[in-house]
């Protein structure tokens, strides 16, 4: 088991750096200036290999995970309500896979009209999704409700931070 468990962690890390650095690609894309057609074929170029690779690492992330909680049990019996949230984390880290996937073939296709502000913020959502998932398996709350205001209130902080941090710096 602990083989299988080890795998998946690095099969999930990986997936969710393609995940990290896909959209900061898209931030990147938009940025570039509209006679600049050699970079922003250099830029699609790499967001197409990073989607293979991705898509290659999504598959065993998500088996090897499904083998430990069907197989191995884990996450199985009562007060295993972390395992379910966490699941539902996970089908939100997948449509975001899909969503990059989708936003790729527009920039492929030249349709896409969204400013490199919104892919920054959009370059966000994988983060929160990955503090969450990791703070449910390692913390496995009993109280669900508790934990996620709990983990609301310190994302809050910490994006209002950042946000004081970046007004400071003139951004």
């Amino acid at each position: 088991m602990l083989w299988v468990k080890s795998l998946h962690i690095v099969f999930v890390a990986s997936w969710f750096a393609g995940l990290f650095y896909l959209p900061r690609i898209f931030v990147n894309l938009a940025m570039v200036p509209a006679d600049s057609e050699a970079e922003r074929t250099r830029l699609l170029l790499m967001a197409r290999k990073l989607m293979r690779f991705m898509n290659l690492l999504l598959w065993p992330a998500l088996g090897l995970g499904l083998v430990l909680w069907a197989y191995y049990g884990i996450g199985w019996g009562p007060g295993q309500g972390w395992m379910h949230a966490k699941l539902a984390v996970v089908v939100l880290a997948v449509g975001y896979h899909h969503v990059c996937a989708s936003m790729l073939r527009q920039w492929e296709a030249q349709a896409v009209t969204r400013s490199h502000v919104w892919f920054r913020v959009f370059n966000e959502i994988p983060v929160i999704l990955m503090v969450l998932a990791v703070c449910l398996v390692v913390v496995k709350p009993a109280a669900l409700g508790e934990f996620f205001l709990s983990i609301g209130a310190g994302l809050g902080v910490l994006i209002a931070v950042t946000v004081g941090i970046l007004k400071l710096r003139g951004r």
